[in-house]
């Protein structure tokens, strides 16, 4: 089972520089989440600090009731155990074949003998589909396997808290399909916490359980992925959207005058924002019990917005009517 990872007024600068300020949020255990934002707002700072290996000036993060920001070196080793990291490229080491990359955290941090490293070894491989790619190296193999190697290695730990980086860059439409099934069936095989950053929008609005966005130094939203497609937040509809008009800008943000006219200039029936089905594990892959309530949510969240819109709709509706009767009336 994951563990949940509460954050609590997380501030981090380097130097001047304020990365982001006041970040509250609550990773839930055993979910999917995803944090989005453009380039440069610290996302991947903020995965660095989840695992310790930046401090940040402010703040707190619990991680299994221990605040990892006040812990010592040895007592913070012993909590990274629980995560697993898959970086953008894999990271792997090029001078290995892809057994030793993956046995490589089982050498490094356990005693396990070499028939059981073999077992565990060849159980992820299995399991992120690379049977019979043991001995080839890192150069010899597309991007997309060198993905799905890097998360091999991530698992081989059997960690409650994983961490991705970006983990469709490089890919093609193809193989980022086939990477987000493959995050949905391990999470619904495993219950373990699952923290993706993105860019892709078409992963973060079909994978994750709860979606965040950086923006500005600051979280603009956290919260369950049907509340996020259905906002009525500016930037959170702009990014999700891919659209240019908003508050996001090509290389800085953009004035607030010039906001306000892109926004009044869109067409609010165009621009609606439709629920997006939820990718579903492989038949097959055993869903936990929180799907059901997911499911629920979602349909409720859909239910409420879609009432939301008739009530907008009826002052533009009676007005027709009314029309109508006058019309009528002047043609009699």
């Amino acid at each position: 089972m994951g563990v949940e990872i509460c954050v609590e007024g997380l501030t981090k600068s380097f130097g001047h520089q304020v990365i982001w300020q006041d970040v509250s949020l609550t990773l839930p255990a055993g979910e999917i989440s995803v944090m989005l934002g453009p380039s440069g707002t610290g996302k991947s700072v903020f995965l660095k600090t989840l695992v310790g290996l930046l401090k940040p000036e402010r703040g707190s993060i619990v991680i299994a009731g221990q605040d990892i920001t006040t812990l010592r070196e040895h007592d913070l080793y012993e909590v990274r155990k629980l995560f697993g990291v898959l970086f953008q490229d894999g990271a792997l080491f090029g001078s290995m074949n892809l057994y030793d990359n993956i046995a490589f955290p089982l050498r490094e941090h356990t005693r396990k003998p070499e028939s059981e490293v073999r077992r565990i070894v060849l159980e992820k491989m299995d399991m992120v589909g690379l049977i019979g790619a043991e001995e080839k190296l890192p150069g010899e193999i597309s991007g997309g396997m060198r993905k799905r190697a890097g998360l091999a290695r991530a698992l081989v730990l059997d960690p409650e808290i994983i961490l991705f980086d970006e983990p469709d860059s490089g890919l093609d439409p193809v193989r980022v399909a086939y990477l987000n099934q493959l995050i949905v069936d391990l999470n619904a095989q495993i219950d373990a916490t699952f923290l993706i950053v993105t860019h892709d929008i078409a992963s973060a609005r079909q994978v994750p359980d709860n979606i965040g966005l950086l923006f500005r130094r600051e979280l603009v939203m956290f919260g369950p992925r049907e509340k996020l497609l259905t906002s009525d937040e500016p930037v959170v509809r702009q990014f999700l959207g891919g659209r240019m008009q908003g508050p996001i800008g090509m290389a800085e943000e953009k004035d607030a005058a010039q906001v306000a006219q892109e926004l009044a200039e869109i067409d609010d029936d165009a621009a609606e924002t439709l629920m997006t089905p939820r990718l579903l594990p492989t038949s097959g892959v055993e869903r936990p019990p929180r799907w059901e309530a997911i499911a629920r949510r979602e349909q409720q969240r859909e239910q409420e917005r879609q009432e939301q819109r008739e009530q907008q709709r009826q002052p533009e509706r009676r007005q027709e009517r009314q029309q109508k009767d006058e019309q009528g009336a002047t043609a009699q």
